[in-house]
């Protein structure tokens, strides 16, 4: 994306095609806490190992300025939900979330039901610490566990153990929480189909409301990308354990309603969700990415921080501190509704499409068209739906809408 593209580019001939009314769709707060205490060889994250002790109070006062130089942007709307992503949230203690979430609440209009996430690695669990972040008003906490084979988190260069996993999750439940998600990968170098349905079952038996279950990819700019590790499945073997495990979490009443998610009835995450249909977000700390649709402009913008958390630090709360903006053009809108739209399972209903991206909904009719005539789309009254054999190419299918 150009920094310099504008919504009514002149050269683009969709001016004609914007008489819809773009209506703000529901807001959420991303909050990026960049450090973690080791960077695992598959990250592609904007993580850094922290060395010595952590500027937490430095890094929140930042963060309260960048929440100040972007409120602007979303006067008057109401907050749907906080999640706080890293590197590893959980090495900031309770008190320094609480000051956070203080501030934001006295600039913000939260919701009487707010939904706020704290992702968290079990090797930085600490006990008596999940009672004091639930006081602090985190309802829901996401575990970072990605296997338990314990050779496996070797491998992966994990620094807990399926032991360590347990016992974490155990200290959220006995602190109250019900509502968390068990993190999960699959196709690791050299697991069988039989030790992925194993790490479920233990993930069974912990009782999550939701598990993000999702294949090891190795991302450009990681170690295991320029040092593959032995063992990976290859594509066919990759696919057996997908099935096998989608098969395994619908047995266990977690329904599929993403490509990676599987929730209890009623525990879809209502943060990642509002991504998925196109809804808007602040993106507050270091490398974060925000989109913040405008009524009054009739256009999506795009805003990301610095990514390097001293750079973040120094410059937050100033217009140098705003890594970049970029006015998401009406040619592209529809490549970039359906690139988070079609990952969910329930589609989408073309008011939606017309109401979040201010274009009518004849400029999809092409591609609809195609994606119908090969199987990878239904439509269904108002609304088009992913097919299973859609979801298996989900990026063909998002590709059509490309300008």
């Amino acid at each position: 994306m150009s920094a310099h593209s504008h919504l009514h580019d002149e050269n683009c001939g969709c001016d004609a095609s914007r008489p819809v009314q773009l209506v703000p769709p529901p807001l959420s707060l991303y909050v990026h806490l960049p450090w973690c205490v080791r960077k695992c060889p598959y990250c592609d994250f904007n993580s850094h190992a922290g060395k010595g002790a952590l500027p937490f109070d430095a890094y929140i006062d930042a963060l309260i300025r960048d929440l100040d130089q972007d409120l602007p942007l979303v006067w008057g709307r109401v907050v749907n939900s906080v999640f706080f992503g890293g590197g590893t949230p959980s090495l900031f203690p309770p008190e320094a979330i609480d000051r956070f979430l203080q501030a934001a609440s006295a600039r913000l209009r939260f919701a009487p039901n707010l939904e706020v996430t704290l992702e968290t690695n079990p090797g930085t669990a600490e006990h008596g610490r999940f009672d004091r972040y639930r006081a602090a008003g985190v309802n829901r906490i996401s575990f970072g566990i990605q296997t338990f084979n314990d050779e496996a988190l070797k491998r992966l260069g994990r620094i807990h153990d399926s032991a360590e996993a347990e016992r974490a999750v155990k200290l959220a439940q006995d602190a109250g929480y019900r509502n968390f998600n068990i993190d999960l990968m699959y196709a690791l170098p050299q697991q069988t189909l039989a030790q992925a349905e194993h790490d479920l079952e233990r993930a069974f038996a912990l009782e999550p409301t939701h598990i993000s279950h999702y294949q090891l990819t190795l991302e450009p700019n990681t170690v295991f990308f320029a040092k593959p590790p032995q063992g990976i499945p290859d594509e066919d073997s990759a696919w057996d354990i997908q099935e096998h495990c989608q098969a395994l979490l619908a047995g266990h009443g977690y329904g599929q309603y993403e490509v990676s998610a599987y929730a209890r009835d009623g525990w879809q995450c209502q943060h990642n969700l509002n991504y998925w249909r196109f809804g808007d977000y602040l993106g507050i700390g270091a490398g974060a990415h925000g989109k913040i649709s405008s009524g009054a402009g009739q256009q999506v913008l795009r805003r990301w921080k610095h990514k390097h958390p001293q750079t973040f630090m120094d410059s937050a709360g100033s217009p140098a501190g705003i890594g970049g903006d970029d006015v998401i053009s009406a040619a592209r809108l529809p490549f970039e509704y359906m690139l988070n739209l079609l990952r969910l399972h329930e589609g989408f209903t073309l008011r939606d499409f017309e109401s979040r991206t201010g274009l009518e909904r004849s400029v999809l009719q092409p591609a609809l068209d195609t994606a119908v005539a090969r199987g990878w789309l239904r439509i269904e009254a108002d609304r088009a739906i992913p097919t299973e054999l859609g979801r298996r190419f989900t990026n063909d299918v998002v590709e059509l809408f490309l300008p």
